[in-house]
């Protein structure tokens, strides 16, 4: 039987215990771990959560690694063409982390309408388009078809089509400037088939979605010229080593460029959550920490006199210590136990109904977000554990000094 844990039970269990003058300390130190565990599962799941989303909704409208001609020089819209003849499209086999790649192209334009005009982008794909990126972002309408004859079908975000006053099924002109000067503009007419809202601003704002073959004829290219290529890869953790594998396998007249460094300003500013969650997980431990120290110090004096009586029965420091470490490691257990209950539950309850909303022109979404992973729930709970187990040896050692024949007339 093991003798600490037996008398460290009992004072647990002990009528008399809930009516100590320890009682009120002990809850509250039970409250800080139960707090500090709600706040660091919270902000984990959350700030991985809008990491994680921003990332898949930038990649989702913008591939993960662009494959584009250096004479376009960083511009939004295809200035020089790509033949569509390389040997690493449609399958990029030379190098095995790529899992998808699509040709596109863009070229500005103006929208006009009876009441309103505003200047876009049309990005033209084709049938090697994956839809199935973006599909959780249409909120009306369907997916165009450009597999087969060329199609007057588009999308359209939700805030280009609410500037325009359109809806599915409308039909609205967009002009697009020849290079020549002097020329008139091209027409051409659209149908929108769906509407988008991607939350992420500087894409709703100018993109819209249609067949790559409108730009192919307008700008003159042959069925085989494209803009760029948008490379998806299966590790996103390792994309600038896939970045830095395609660079190498493709034509020194083409850039390889990943979309950390592409929007470098959002990612930027994604990695301060990093930081803002550690300094929390350290803030929430340290105020748990000293709760537990506090609390264990209180038990202490409180059982001062039965420190003494054991150390005259003959108990050694150590054992008296782990008797206290038990009672420390009880209440330590309850906190977490109802810390993970509160916070997994409020975790489900935003994912499953999004209460809490957010800025999509500050964060680029309309919720929080919430990526529950239990490899660091269960990392977060062990490294409470072993904080506050180490920390509470401290106080512990002043069981040490106890004199038995002075505890034992302690009053």
């Amino acid at each position: 039987m093991n003798l600490e844990y037996f008398i460290a039970r009992r004072l647990i269990t002990a009528k008399d215990y809930k009516s100590s003058i320890s009682a009120p300390i002990i809850k509250i130190a039970i409250s800080a771990i139960a707090i500090g565990i709600i706040m660091m599962v919270v902000s984990v799941a959350t700030g991985m959560g809008l990491q994680q989303k921003i990332r898949d909704k930038v990649s989702a409208f913008n591939g993960q690694i662009i494959i584009s001609n250096y004479d376009n020089n960083n511009s939004e819209v295809t200035l020089v063409p790509i033949s569509k003849k390389q040997d690493f499209y449609p399958n990029f086999k030379s190098v095995p982390e790529v899992s998808h790649i699509q040709a596109i192209a863009t070229k500005a334009g103006i929208i006009r309408t009876e009441n309103a005009f505003e200047g876009i982008v049309f990005k033209g794909v084709g049938a090697d388009y994956d839809w199935n990126n973006i599909k959780e972002y249409i909120v009306d309408g369907k997916v165009p078809d450009f597999a087969r004859d060329l199609n007057e079908e588009v999308l359209i975000s939700r805030l280009l089509a609410d500037r325009l006053d359109l809806k599915v099924g409308d039909n609205f002109n967009t002009f697009f400037i020849k290079e020549e000067q002097g020329k008139m503009p091209n027409s051409r007419r659209f149908k929108i088939a769906g509407i988008f809202n991607s939350g992420f601003q500087q894409f709703d704002a100018n993109y819209i979605i249609g067949d790559i073959r409108h730009i192919q004829r307008i700008n003159k290219w042959s069925a085989d010229q494209v803009g760029a290529f948008e490379v998806f890869v299966k590790d996103f953790d390792n994309i600038k080593t896939t970045g830095n594998q395609i660079y190498e396998q493709t034509s020194s007249s083409l850039d390889t460029k990943t979309i950390i460094e592409k929007y470098s300003y959002i990612f930027d500013w994604l990695q301060l959550f990093d930081f803002n969650i550690v300094i929390i997980l350290g803030i929430m431990i340290l105020v748990a920490t000293i709760n537990m120290v506090v609390a264990l110090l209180v038990l202490i004096l409180e059982r001062t006199q039965m420190i003494g009586i054991l150390k005259a029965m003959g108990a050694n420091n150590w054992t008296v210590r782990k008797i206290f470490l038990y009672n420390a490691f009880y209440l330590i257990i309850r906190g977490l136990f109802w810390g993970n209950l509160i916070g997994i539950a409020i975790l489900l309850v935003q994912q499953h109904f999004g209460i809490v909303q957010l800025n999509p022109e500050n964060y680029y979404v309309n919720q929080a977000p919430v990526y529950i992973n239990w490899g660091y729930v269960a990392l977060l709970n062990l490294l409470t554990i072993t904080v506050c187990f180490v920390v509470l040896l401290i106080p512990s050692y002043i069981i040490t000094k106890i004199s038995p024949v002075k505890a034992i007339r302690f009053d």
